[in-house]
């Protein structure tokens, strides 16, 4: 494999696109692999290592956001709200299973999962941030199995 710019710049790609939220490795594996044609299992590596790196990032950012909206009435009324009732709908299931409810949220690759949402949802309910990273990074290398394995697969058949 060669590392011209061009490649380069797919590579950085991928690593981009790994951090987005919505996006991350439900679209960065198969971008990598089926647009780009860049080798799966580096593709896999990469995408998995820079979804993991934003975590930290995005819990920080939380908290600053947050703290700045708060300055505006309005934000604050709406945070409150939808911070409450989050936590009324989901705070029993979460808190009794903490490690296995965040593992898992994030690990199943479907649409609204994945490392920033698991991230928010650490947030919201206080976990602490080394465990929260530690449940989320294992999520992420499952979702990140998962989407290899079905994108290694179609490209089998």
């Amino acid at each position: 494999m060669s590392f011209d710019t061009h490649t380069i710049v797919l590579w950085i790609t991928v690593v981009f696109v790994s951090m987005l939220p919505f996006l991350e490795l439900r679209a960065s594996i198969p971008l990598g692999i089926f647009v780009f044609s860049l080798p799966p299992f580096y593709v896999f590596l990469v995408a998995i290592v820079s979804n993991i790196l934003i975590v930290p990032v995005i819990l920080i950012l939380f908290e600053r956001v947050e703290k700045w909206l708060r300055r505006y009435p309005r934000w604050a009324q709406l945070m409150d709200w939808l911070f409450e009732r989050t936590r009324k709908r989901a705070g029993q299931k979460v808190k009794r299973y903490e490690a296995l409810a965040l593992i898992l949220f994030v690990g199943v690759p479907l649409p609204g999962t994945g490392a920033w949402t698991g991230s928010l949802i650490a947030y919201l309910f206080g976990m602490e941030m080394k465990k929260s990273f530690f449940y989320i990074s294992i999520g992420v290398l499952i979702a990140g199995l998962a989407i290899l394995a079905m994108s290694v697969g179609a490209l089998s058949l």
